[in-house]
């Protein structure tokens, strides 16, 4: 029995150039899909038709991507749940982040509250067993663990999850974007915040490992032989400067030039 899973995908971007692509680990979710046995997968877009890298994806293998036409600023939540409540998939896949816009990872989360489904986070593989998904659960330090949920269900894919297959010319040229026009309110919450580039992040200050906890705040508290200096009845100034200095040779924050 065919068995429908949708996968949500995204607009990636190149960490480095910034460049469209497709999202890392919404190609993974794609690849997972089409390796489950007698699955009929759907891939759905909410944002702009026109965007080139959709058919990053359909060059995976996709017959077609239906599009939930709507502008940058609305809140594709709502759109996603309306569309998914009426198709009524078995499985619904998405990655974990996104790589532009919010990159909260919560909108999984969000539609599977609105579908009433549970969510499992972190698949790296999924077959199904009569009614219910068998799932190995991407876990730190390369650990996996054995989950099984019944259908339907939402599940998020990471990074960790297998690499997806190269993008291939022809089937992206013959796959095809079907548009549907979505009424998607505005987010307002989103219209009020000021975007910029990331900032460094601090360097942390490296803590000596003690047995009790007296050796640890004495660790913390007080400085190594020799790489310090005690400052006593100084001006204001030259203890500031003295801080200052400090911080620049440790790497936690950069000098103007």
């Amino acid at each position: 029995m065919a068995i429908d899973v949708v996968v949500l995908v995204s607009i990636g971007r190149h960490p480095v150039s910034g460049r469209a692509r497709r999202a890392d680990a919404d190609a993974r979710a794609v690849e997972l899909a089409l390796g489950i046995a007698g699955a009929h997968v759907q891939l759905v877009h909410a944002g702009d038709p026109d965007e080139p890298a959709l058919r990053d994806y359909l060059g995976m293998g996709a017959n077609a991507v239906t599009v939930l036409r709507m502008g940058p600023e609305a809140d594709p939540v709502s759109v996603l749940s309306a569309h998914l409540s009426s198709t009524k998939p078995q499985i619904v896949l998405a990655g974990t982040r996104a790589e532009g816009g919010e990159d909260s990872g919560l909108v999984p989360y969000l539609v599977a509250q609105a579908l009433n489904t549970p969510l499992v986070p972190g698949i790296v593989s999924l077959s199904l067993v009569g009614e219910r998904a068998e799932m190995l659960q991407g876990l730190p330090r390369g650990r996996r663990r054995s989950l099984v949920s019944p259908v339907p269900l939402v599940a998020t894919v990471p990074v960790m999850a297998p690499a997806p297959r190269m993008s291939a010319f022809g089937l992206a040229r013959r796959g095809t974007i079907a548009v549907k026009d979505a009424d998607a309110a505005a987010d307002a919450a989103r219209t009020a915040w000021t975007e910029g580039p990331a900032r460094r992040r601090p360097k942390r200050i490296k803590v000596m490992k003690a047995a009790s906890a007296a050796d640890r705040v004495r660790a913390v508290t007080e400085m190594a032989a020799g790489k310090g200096k005690v400052l006593q009845n100084v001006p204001p100034e030259e203890a500031a400067k003295a801080i200052f200095d400090y911080l620049v040779t440790e790497g936690i924050i950069q000098a103007k030039p």
